[in-house]
């Protein structure tokens, strides 16, 4: 029998693009995304193709993080600059100030990358790592596709012209949100607003993180701004406040003011027209379903990956979150097993359906136990 068990019914509305009818920014492609439900919240020309510029940086760290992670790099490991990486400060790109013959840590390369947004560094790191900045660069495609970034191909390490170093605001939200996931404590780096680099033959040089929101009473956090010519002004950005964090991405801002003010339009508009809902907690127990001939009646469901949707605010519906299974469910049953279903459904339209699996072992009743149930439940239908 098919059991269809009612968990909550919430007065909310369901996600309509048309509610970005009345919202636009002053962007040539940009989008926001609700960290935790993956929801979309605005999108404008996402798929559009554009130069990523320093926003490239971002792959360059996610590189080095996941060697660091692996155990194959190390933050306290070293790299010498060589003549073609400190040519990028001489020649006025921006830069960590790194001379020729210098050995640099790990952690202050990335500090340089990420902080100082400095190509002599990028370049630095991918030799170290690669061997040459082009190797390097065949690195970041293939993490770039393997994270679903199926419009990017990166050809340098720093972002600076390069007619084949390409992406979209949509795959930049998605490298940004990896980032983000994966590397937790080294995504603080972001966050930072200063770097000193105690330079060769010089005073030491601080540079503020060119990231303008960091500035900001906001909530941000990260993660990358980027200027070309060609592409004018971007920023992939993150906003954490009260347990909840959005992503925005944002290209072809015409100048720094715009895209300062503009991105912090973006995001606040986020926060202020859409509510998260937390619909299940992974690895917490959710509801229990019915179990025959077993040594307890009930056995506890959860989800593997906890379940969240973003709602509008704008107009409120009914969301139904319900649990089905097949059941009485026969004992013995395992640990992990599916054994049902969570729905999610707005009217008639389904939102999501997700494996329920057992919480717990349940064991099969012994063979007389068994059959004083089985007849009780023949005379008087009590299972």
């Amino acid at each position: 029998m098919i059991r269809l068990k009612i968990l909550l019914i919430l007065f909310f509305t369901i996600i309509c693009f048309g509610a970005n009818a009345a919202f636009d920014i002053k962007a040539r492609t940009a989008i926001l995304q609700d960290f935790l439900s993956g929801e979309i919240l605005y999108e404008k020309d996402p798929d559009k193709s554009i130069y990523p510029a320093s926003m490239t940086k971002i792959m360059t760290a996610i590189i080095a993080f996941d060697l660091i992670k692996s155990g194959d790099l190390d933050l306290n490991d070293k790299f010498i600059v060589s003549e073609n990486a400190w040519r990028l400060s001489s020649a006025g790109y921006s830069s960590m100030f790194i001379m020729v013959g210098d050995e640099v840590s790990v952690e202050n390369l990335l500090k340089g990358i990420i902080i100082a947004s400095g190509n002599d560094a990028c370049v630095t790191l991918a030799e170290g790592i690669a061997g040459t900045e082009e190797e390097f660069a065949i690195l970041m495609t293939a993490k770039a596709k393997e994270i679903g970034m199926n419009d990017t191909n990166f050809a340098n390490a720093s972002g600076i012209n390069h007619t084949e170093n390409v992406s979209t605001v949509r795959d930049i939200m998605t490298m940004s949100n990896y980032l983000i996931k994966k590397f937790p404590n080294k995504y603080k780096y972001f966050a930072e607003k200063e770097f000193t680099w105690d330079r060769t033959g010089g005073d030491p040089i601080s540079q503020g993180n060119r990231n303008p929101l960091l500035y900001k009473n906001f909530g941000a956090d990260g993660i990358k701004t980027g200027y070309l010519a060609v592409e004018k002004y971007s920023l992939a950005s993150s906003v954490y406040r009260n347990g909840r964090r959005l992503i925005a991405v944002g290209s072809g801002f015409n100048s720094k003011t715009d895209r300062s003010k503009e991105s912090s339009k973006l995001l606040t508009w986020g926060f202020t027209n859409f509510d998260l809902i937390e619909i299940a907690k992974s690895d917490t127990p959710f509801e229990n379903a019915e179990v025959w001939l077993g040594k307890k009646d009930f056995v506890q469901t959860y989800v593997k990956e906890s379940i969240y949707k973003t709602i509008p605010k704008a107009r409120k519906k009914f969301l139904k979150v319900s649990m089905t299974y097949n059941g009485p469910l026969q004992a013995p049953i395992k640990k992990d097993d599916v054994i049902g279903k969570l729905r999610v459904v707005y009217k008639d339209d389904l939102l999501g359906e997700y494996d329920l699996l057992a919480f717990e072992n349940v064991k099969k009743l012994n063979v007389f136990s068994r059959l004083i149930k089985s007849i009780n439940f023949l005379i008087w239908g009590d299972v």
